[in-house]
């Protein structure tokens, strides 16, 4: 995948959402680097624990489309391609649609440092 970043610095960060198609209440946490690289931990909580995988590859943004190449998960190789509609995105806020299944996703802006909870806090 070719570094076509460079036109996209606002997605440049730490973005923290809830929920997928399957589980309303999973959790997921990307970071999403100035040099295309991305690492994505989604959290899934099963009976108060947490069931967790990383996911880690290459983004980049073409118009209104955000595409992530995933090329690990959980340090496992991986070829994924994923494409998501921008909605909406206002900096601190954004909304995008995944393009394979219409399903629409919401995210917001968090600190780098910034930790999920855990499964035993909100079960």
């Amino acid at each position: 995948m070719k570094n076509a970043l460079f036109a996209a610095p606002f997605l440049v960060g730490t973005w923290f959402g809830i929920g997928q198609p399957d589980d309303r209440g999973s959790m997921w946490l990307i970071h999403m680097a100035a040099d295309g690289n991305f690492q994505v931990l989604f959290r899934t909580c099963i009976k108060g624990k947490n069931l967790d995988e990383v996911e880690t590859g290459r983004w980049r943004l073409s118009g209104d489309v955000e595409s992530l190449h995933i090329q690990t998960i959980d340090g496992t190789p991986a070829a994924l391609d994923d494409d998501y509609k921008i909605l909406f995105h206002d900096g601190g806020k954004q909304t995008y649609q995944f393009l394979r299944t219409g399903f629409v996703y919401s995210s917001r802006r968090v600190d780098d440092k910034f930790e999920m909870p855990s499964c035993e806090t909100i079960s």
